[in-house]
């Protein structure tokens, strides 16, 4: 049974920095991608950035490309997203979600993941 559990969440200041985790498990991960989304109040769910489990390559939403960074752990399961010169508009809960098959066009599309978390909520506020 895959589990995708998101950690490390919070109320950070606007220009703060924050990393969220995302912790895989259930199954081996290779020729999947990992992506991160995010959902604001109101508003419909959005790409942030995603990576390829073989290889890293990565793919980031123009409105965060320069300040996130998506990583991988391979060997620990585990993916991560740096932020940075965080916005009150990254206000948001942010989802971990895994997908296998899904080629590099098409890493911001959420009808490409099967696998989904239950979110991380990330406040940015002074």
């Amino acid at each position: 049974q895959v589990q995708l559990v998101e950690s490390g969440g919070g109320l950070v200041q606007p220009g703060g920095s924050l990393r969220i985790s995302c912790a895989a498990s259930g199954r081996s991960f290779r020729n999947h991608a990992l992506g991160w989304f995010r959902q604001a109040p109101g508003k419909d769910r959005e790409f942030t950035a995603a990576i390829r489990w073989n290889g890293g390559d990565t793919s980031y939403a123009d409105s965060v490309k320069g300040r996130f960074t998506i990583s991988r752990d391979t060997a620990k399961n585990m993916v991560y997203l740096q932020m940075s010169s965080l916005k009150p508009e990254d206000t948001a809960v942010y989802y971990c979600a895994a997908g296998s098959g899904i080629i590099r066009s098409s890493m911001s599309s959420g009808s490409q993941y099967t696998f989904w978390g239950q979110g991380t909520q990330v406040t940015v506020s002074s």
